[in-house]
């Protein structure tokens, strides 16, 4: 075979070969737009660091978000001390009009304003609280807190420390948990000694320190030697018991241990992190709402936090834990 011959065949094969190759990939797109984060923006009476109903919802989305794997995760925004209910409806609305995923207004007096705006936003996921009526709507969760079981157990402590047996009762308005905390709390001290004189307060009022201050000192005054009381303003309260000095506290919604490391015997502690998690995973899932929730020992949604620099004698921890089995199995009725 000639030369030029055999250089005409090399070519013929090359361009054969090259014909047939596969044709390359197309180069990835320059940048892939990430999954935005789910946008959760919650309303509240008072302030986030309240030792008490607004702390305990903060602290559950901040835990969650940091669960989740942070902001890029999940974008939170809140509003705090929301204690005007006209400008509270304004906020909710004003998150759902800003494409937040689920707005939560964290206070039962924004039934109303939530029952309102919800149908305007059917794409939206609200839940409220203290409360168990969804209004009907497929995009409305409500939840609420079984408060009157760890008012029992409080109570069932306080029964067995007060040496006065004068216990009083410091409260914001007779409505929703505030209430059957105390109910509970009452039916926990009765349940150990029904001769015990329990004198209540209420305030008429959430959010005002110096009126719930001045209630404590009151039963204070007339010989109590161990306070309880619902809601935000109840730093008031511990305020009153550490001036006189000896007289024990029993919280809730929130460890207030460190408002009184010495008097605090023990905190009802509301942990909404389950719920909150179960929220996300339902509307993830498409449904947007349409449930209730109710917080209680036996779902780990109440926790009794025991203060750890208190000497709680070994006798009364043991009836509270058993008053806390108790509930759990049905076997104590509690009724707010």
């Amino acid at each position: 075979m000639s030369i030029k011959r055999l250089f005409f065949v090399t070519l013929m094969v090359t361009l054969l070969v090259a014909a047939c190759a596969p044709a390359a990939a197309p180069a990835p797109a320059a940048s892939v737009e990430e999954a935005k984060p789910l946008k959760i923006a919650v309303i509240m009476p008072s302030a986030i660091t309240d030792l008490a109903f607004s702390q305990s919802m903060y602290s559950a989305l901040k835990t969650i978000q940091e669960g989740m794997g942070g902001e890029a995760k999940m974008e939170l925004k809140y509003t705090e001390n929301m204690f005007n209910v006209p400008d509270a409806a304004a906020a909710i609305r004003d998150y759902a009009s800003q494409g937040f995923d689920i707005v939560i207004a964290h206070g039962s007096q924004y039934g109303a304003s939530v029952q309102e705006i919800a149908p305007d936003f059917p794409k939206t996921t609200f839940a409220w609280g203290t409360d168990v009526n969804t209004f009907g709507l497929d995009n409305v969760y409500a939840y609420t807190a079984a408060a009157e079981e760890g008012g029992y157990v409080n109570g069932v402590m306080a029964a067995m420390l007060t040496k006065s047996k004068r216990i009083g009762v410091t409260g914001p308005i007779e409505v929703g948990d505030a209430k059957t905390y105390i109910d509970g709390f009452v039916q926990g001290v009765t349940s150990v000694d029904p001769a015990i004189e329990i004198s209540k307060t209420w305030t008429g009022s959430f959010s005002d320190v110096a009126l719930m201050t001045e209630a404590a000192k009151t039963h204070i005054s007339a010989g109590a030697d161990a306070l309880t009381g619902s809601s935000q303003s109840v730093v008031g309260s511990i305020g009153a018991a550490k001036e006189k000095g000896g007289v024990l506290w029993f919280g809730t919604q929130a460890d207030q241990t460190s408002l009184a490391t010495d008097l605090v015997v023990a905190s009802q502690v509301y942990d909404w992190n389950g719920m909150l998690k179960e929220i996300i995973a339902k509307r993830g899932e498409g449904k947007l709402g349409g449930e209730k929730y109710v917080l209680q020992l036996k779902n780990d949604g109440l926790k009794i936090s025991y203060n750890p620099d208190f000497d709680l004698p070994a006798d009364v921890k043991a009836a509270a834990e058993k008053a806390i089995a108790g509930i759990k199995d049905g076997s104590i009725k509690v009724e707010p």
